[in-house]
């Protein structure tokens, strides 16, 4: 059973990693496909290639997540192309992980930019699409991070715990008119951003997990699939980890 055919996608920062994975299973089950990254490029095309194979309509776009501007002109794009836009995954995200000590101001705003005020530019951007069309699932990626904290991640953290307070204010604003918003908080996951992490660090955190092993992009995705389907339709301004046991 295809869980969410005939739906409209949008996932930021889906070139490489969880957003791939997204965009990939969401096409398994149906939905056309428009994604965005920082850079339309070799990986961008590759994705569209494989997004269509599953018969779906699929199409990347260059977009600076951070950039309120740009995020008020890809919605409208899409828009254009595709009529419709009833899932939004923001999911681009950057680390610039050091110890509050050592951290500059730039390595500050940039994550915060990135990673939180990202959320606010598509979500403000969307909103009234959704509220119109009396229909929307919007999917925001946060971490365990943020709610827990962790040590050299003070950016990191502040900007994810951050999409946690908005999810659920914006699950207050919108449920009324059927619009749900929802997070999710993966642990550690074996993507390239987790593979620029010491061995040591990343054999630590595996051994601080309940079961043993890292999640894969695939974990975050099939939770995704779940919140972005109607199988979730009374769930709304929650923020749920998928973390293997870690965040108990």
């Amino acid at each position: 059973m295809k869980l969410i055919e005939g739906k409209t996608a949008l996932i930021t920062g889906a070139n490489r990693g969880i957003g791939r994975s997204i965009a990939l299973k969401f096409a398994e089950h149906g939905a056309n496909i428009a994604f965005s990254d920082i850079q339309y490029n070799e990986d961008s095309e590759q994705l569209e290639k494989e997004l269509r194979a599953f018969g779906i309509k699929a199409k990347g776009y260059a977009s600076d997540a951070s950039s309120f501007a740009d995020s008020e002109l890809l919605i409208s794009k899409i828009m254009e192309d595709f009529q419709t836009i009833d899932i939004l995954v923001n999911n681009a995200g950057i680390t610039r992980d050091n110890l509050l000590l050592r951290m500059t101001e730039l390595d500050w705003d940039r994550v915060i930019n990135v990673n939180l005020k990202s959320v606010f530019n598509l979500t403000k951007a969307i909103q009234r699409v959704m509220i119109k069309q009396r229909f929307g699932s919007i999917i925001n990626m946060s971490s365990v991070v943020g709610i827990e904290g962790n040590s050299g991640q003070s950016n990191y953290a502040a900007s994810k715990a951050g999409i946690i307070g908005f999810t659920k204010s914006i699950a207050q604003e919108l449920g009324s008119r059927n619009v749900r918003c929802n997070a999710i908080a993966p642990g550690y996951i074996e993507t390239e951003m987790t593979a620029r992490l010491p061995q040591d660090v990343r054999d630590q955190w595996i051994q601080d997990i309940p079961m043993k092993r890292a999640g894969t992009p695939d974990d975050v995705a099939n939770l995704a699939l779940f919140l972005a389907s109607d199988l979730s339709s009374y769930i709304n301004g929650q923020a749920i980890p998928v973390c293997g046991g870690l965040h108990t």
